[in-house]
């Protein structure tokens, strides 16, 4: 039984779930009987040595590794204070709408960075060092976080389809959801415990409602697909092994294929996305740490600490104080409640924020609220900028009962975490990477709020990134650090597993039914995977 397996089961659970069954039925599989030699269906070679690396190892840290350094980034990040949108009391102008932007991107942006990151190790009130960091995702697109180990290693994240005998994701029905949806239609929320522990790859995907349904949208879309694939004639003779690698094949390449020509233009912008695939990469050394012994085209790419604790945190800019998750029955009353809610007793089942861990008839959603379905429902999210929304200063779990993947360590405020990881792990400041990029650097004029912090010539790379976009980009989309961060990071991570569809094809083309043919965008992925219900 795989790490993932153990971790996200209870004892009670785990001989029933991670049967033997599934294990016989998946041998021929993991012994490699299947001739599964089509371009991207043989994952990558994971490295035993999965740890972080540096971007730009020859600039020097914004500030010293020390207490008094770590209390300073804690300050600025604190509640009330510079970076608090202040949006929990109504000051909305304050944290201005993206009109570029769904709010769906938000927490597709947070599937994404929990499909190739995670860090769960790090001290927050010591230094750290990214060699010495494990990385227990792997470094590429290509969803561990859904599928884990394998139905071998994994078996608890699987069933059997009971008609056709496939392996596919397992999800389970809300009970009571048909009463409290707009179509009367049971939704589906993750596998569970009996104490309602998700059983996922990757738990923090059950933080927030939102992004606990994101998972199980990808879940379901698996399953989908496999119908899908069942349905060709010229498949009919396939093992049901085979249905399963070409099902997660198109899964993985029709979710890269979002990445890069949906979420990073929207996110960098289209100018910047062609550069880089024109150009190549220029500061992200993507087999920099290749093993010689190993194939001498195999990569081993590393995140850089720059892009994981700093430009890839930009989203939290974005989040808005709540949401609709729901609409509710006809005639009844929508779920709308604040993102987290600190206030909230944690030890109900159905708790009046959007915190994950829970299941109860509501806590499902409507995603015409997050994407454009093109029905006047859809909500934007927040520009990138110098503020963060007031729920994400205090959030639950430092004080009381924690709430799934939320500190347990006294430090609630989202920002100051960010910025006093920052202090940790000597990440140089946005200036020093911006001379080194040779772009235009933000003066202290720009940044003249952080001169009580001392921090307006030599700012946090987090805090430069969110006020480079406020300032140079309208707060649209990243500006030309965060941007080349982000963009060579997500490209160069593409290129260098040999599974993804830019390495393995890169003239591939989705091919699932969507609303254009050759394309293929989050709603074709949510309506392909029947989450998607009517409202009227």
């Amino acid at each position: 039984m795989s790490h993932r397996c153990k971790k996200y089961l209870s004892a009670g659970l785990a001989g029933v779930l991670c049967s033997t069954a599934l294990f016989g039925l998946t041998a021929a599989y993991a012994d490699g009987k299947n001739n599964l030699h089509l371009p991207g269906m043989r994952d990558r070679h994971h490295s035993p040595d999965n740890s972080f690396t540096r971007m730009f190892p020859e600039l020097p840290p914004f500030a010293p590794p020390t207490d008094e350094a770590r209390e300073q980034a804690k300050k600025l990040g604190e509640k009330g204070g510079l970076i608090d949108a202040l949006d929990n009391q109504g000051d909305l102008e304050n944290n201005p709408d993206n009109p570029n932007m769904t709010a769906g991107f938000t927490f597709f942006g947070q599937f994404l960075d929990h499909d190739v990151t995670l860090d769960p190790r790090s001290p927050l009130l010591e230094r750290s060092y990214p060699r010495k960091t494990t990385n227990f995702r792997t470094a590429a697109f290509d969803l561990d976080s859904v599928y884990g180990d394998g139905p071998a290693a994994d078996p608890g994240l699987y069933v059997f389809d009971s008609i056709s005998g496939d392996i596919k994701m397992r999800v389970e029905p809300i009970p009571g959801s048909e009463g409290v949806s707009r179509d009367g239609v049971v939704r589906f929320d993750l596998p569970r415990d009996p104490f309602n522990n998700a059983i996922l790859g990757d738990g923090r995907n059950d933080e927030n409602v939102i992004i606990s349904q994101l998972h199980v949208a990808f879940l379901r879309f698996h399953n989908a697909v496999v119908d899908h694939l069942r349905e060709d004639p010229s498949l009919a003779d396939q093992s049901v092994e085979r249905i399963f690698k070409m099902a997660q094949r198109q899964v993985r390449w029709h979710y890269q294929w979002i990445i890069l020509h949906e979420f990073l233009p929207l996110t960098i912008g289209q100018e910047r996305v062609d550069n880089i695939l024109k150009r190549g990469l220029r500061f992200y050394r993507v087999d920099d740490d290749a093993d010689d012994r190993l194939d001498r085209r195999s990569k081993n790419p590393k995140i850089p600490i720059e892009f994981s604790v700093a430009a890839y945190r930009f989203g939290h800019s974005q989040v808005r104080p709540g949401y609709r998750a729901n609409f509710g029955p006809t005639g009844g009353p929508q779920f709308f409640a604040s993102i987290f809610d600190d206030t909230v007793t944690p030890t109900v089942d159905d708790p009046d924020d959007l915190r994950g861990g829970k299941r109860a008839a509501r806590r499902f959603i409507d995603w015409q609220s997050f994407f454009d379905f093109g029905d006047g429902n859809v909500r934007n999210n927040k520009k990138i900028d110098g503020k963060l929304s007031s729920a994400l200063l205090q959030l639950p779990g430092s004080s009381g009962v924690p709430a799934p993947g939320l500190p347990a360590d006294g430090v609630q405020s989202l920002a100051s975490r960010n910025l006093m990881r920052h202090v940790n792990f000597g990440i140089p400041s946005g200036q020093a990477i911006a001379r080194r990029m040779g772009v235009p650097v933000l003066t202290p004029e720009q940044l003249v709020m952080l001169t009580p912090f001392g921090m307006e010539k030599r700012t946090p790379l987090w805090f430069y990134i969110l006020k480079e976009a406020e300032l140079m980009e309208d707060g649209l989309k990243l500006g030309p650090v965060g941007g080349r961060i982000v963009g060579e990071v997500f490209i160069g991570l593409l290129k260098a597993d040999e599974s993804s569809y830019l390495a393995a094809r890169p003239n591939w083309k989705p091919e699932l039914p969507s609303a254009k043919t050759g394309e293929f965008f989050m709603t074709d992925l949510l309506n392909f995977a029947k989450v998607v219900h009517p409202l009227e």
